[in-house]
């Protein structure tokens, strides 16, 4: 197989080039040269904004691909100047969209008929949204695959969500630890996803899956034991509050308390997608505490500093606003 990957050298990029590395394939990334690409790609240096120049000189030259990965989370111009240039020259289009695209509360279980935002230029669910059309408009319906990722984690994380919670726990102490306790968590690891997408345009697939991890996958309990326990931080106590008291500190989840979303609408539209249709062609997600051990070892190999993409803000929760939380906690 011959592959194409517009990125490839951070995170979800870099584990489908990684993955397909592993598996013999024939690997073009297309990238800014910020980053160093894995060893054994061919690498075309452009923008995805402005200067497409290498990818037309390939395809000048006759190159082709079986496939096309799209990493873009920009404005959708971008996706579509990129497309239309390559639909001519390659058999399928995998565009790593997001779960986001799907409009308003959602009931647990929402699958891939659940109503969409309208695409645009502002706001990450409206660009992804415009991205999936532009790929659909050039590559057309049977050719195109949408990725629809939920929370993301795994070693090369550039958010900060993992490498925060790992970092924190690591520091010792008491530690806030949003409950419940048995609260439900869906994400997908960058390394699953990244077969799950090699093996979808290897068998030919198209139209849009949902790949987070299944229903009752693991809890937030699960997830910040696994934590505690890769890190060996023996001083490290887990301080479970309740979700009232968390946010009448004025904490906001999601952003301050990475990974968790309180029960309610907000808690089942980001952690109750229904993935029927993506286990159906093969998605398999590995164990949380796999998932966390990874990434605390990664973590180490760059003493403990995990990246950050310029483009999203950094995450966590200041030691005032915790401390102050669990001063009300008492014990």
């Amino acid at each position: 197989m011959k592959l194409l990957i517009l990125g490839g050298t951070e995170f979800v990029g870099r584990a489908a080039t990684e993955e397909a590395l592993a598996r013999g394939w024939d690997v073009t990334v297309f990238h800014r040269g910020n980053h160093a690409p894995p060893p054994g790609v061919r690498a075309l240096h452009g923008d995805r904004l402005g200067d497409l120049s290498a990818l037309d000189g390939a395809v000048r030259g006759g190159a082709r691909w079986d496939v096309v990965l799209d990493t873009w989370s920009g404005v959708p111009g971008a996706v579509r100047r990129a497309a239309e240039l390559l639909a001519p020259h390659a058999d399928r289009y995998v565009y790593v969209s997001t779960v986001s695209v799907y409009d308003g509360s959602l009931p647990a279980g929402h699958d891939e008929d659940a109503p969409l935002v309208e695409p645009g230029d502002e706001g990450y669910p409206h660009m992804k949204r415009g991205g999936e059309l532009a790929a659909l408009d050039a590559f057309g319906a049977d050719r195109t695959v949408f990725a629809r990722a939920g929370l993301i984690l795994g070693p090369g994380e550039n958010i900060g969500r993992l490498p925060w919670w790992l970092n924190r726990v690591a520091r010792g102490g008491r530690v806030l630890a949003p409950g419940p306790r048995d609260l439900t968590l869906q994400y997908i690891d960058a390394r699953d996803m990244a077969v799950w997408m090699l093996d979808a345009a290897e068998s030919g697939l198209s139209g849009p899956y949902n790949l987070v991890s299944p229903a009752g996958h693991t809890t937030m309990g699960e997830f910040l034991d696994s934590c505690v326990r890769v890190t060996g931080s023996s001083k490290a106590e887990l301080c479970w509050a309740e979700p009232e008291l968390v946010l009448a500190h004025g904490v906001e989840p999601w952003m301050q308390l990475p990974v968790w979303i309180p029960p309610g609408e907000d808690h089942d539209t980001v952690h109750g997608t229904g993935v029927a249709k993506a286990l159906a062609t093969g998605l398999r997600c590995r164990p949380v505490g796999e998932t966390v051990a990874d990434t605390w070892a990664w973590l180490g190999t760059l003493g403990g500093v995990a990246p950050q993409r310029p483009d999203r803000p950094v995450l966590g929760l200041d030691p005032e606003t915790e401390a102050k939380v669990l001063a009300a906690m008492g014990g």
